[in-house]
C-alpha cells in the first residue's frame, strides 16, 4: 500500500512539473513571439492581410498562425527548421518572403517556446491534428 502511495505521489509530481514547464514555456514563447514575430504575423497570430496573395514585388506576406492558417498542417521539426533556418531552407532559394532565419537571433529553446505558444492557442482538434502530423509516418497510419 505504501509503495502505491509513493508511486501516486511521484506520478502527480511529474505530471504537475510537466504541466508547469509547459505553461512557463508557452508564456515565455508568447513574449518572444510578441518581440520577434508579431510585427509581421500579428499580435493575435492573424497574419498579414491577403496573406494568400503575392505582393507586387513577388514576395509572400506573413501567413496567420491561428486556426485560419496552415501552421498546424506541419510537423514540429519542419516548423522549427523554417523558423531557425528561414523558409528558403525548406522551400528552396527562390522562395520569396521577408521572413528571416532566426538562427543566431533566437536559441533553439526560444524557437521551441514560440512554437509551443502558437500550438497552445489552437483549438483542441487542430492541436490533435498537428500532433498527428508530428508523429513518424508509420505511426500516423496506426490512427483509428
Amino acid at each position: 500500500m505504501r509503495g502505491e502511495a509513493i508511486t501516486t505521489i511521484v506520478t502527480i509530481a511529474v505530471i504537475g512539473g510537466t504541466a508547469t514547464f509547459m505553461l512557463l514555456r508557452e508564456s515565455r514563447g508568447r513574449a518572444i513571439y510578441l518581440d520577434h514575430c508579431a510585427g509581421c504575423h500579428g499580435v493575435y497570430l492573424e497574419g498579414a492581410p491577403n496573406w494568400q496573395e503575392r505582393l507586387p514585388d513577388g514576395r509572400w506576406p506573413a501567413p496567420p498562425h491561428d486556426a485560419t492558417g496552415h501552421t498546424f498542417h506541419h510537423p514540429d521539426e519542419l516548423l522549427f527548421t523554417i523558423v531557425r533556418d528561414g523558409p528558403q531552407a525548406v522551400l528552396g532559394p527562390t522562395y520569396r518572403t521577408d521572413m528571416p532565419a532566426f538562427a543566431g537571433i533566437l536559441s533553439d529553446e526560444e524557437i521551441r517556446s514560440v512554437l509551443a505558444y502558437i500550438k497552445s492557442t489552437l483549438p483542441a482538434e487542430l492541436r490533435e491534428y498537428q500532433d498527428l502530423m508530428t508523429r513518424p509516418p508509420a505511426a500516423r497510419l496506426l490512427q483509428p
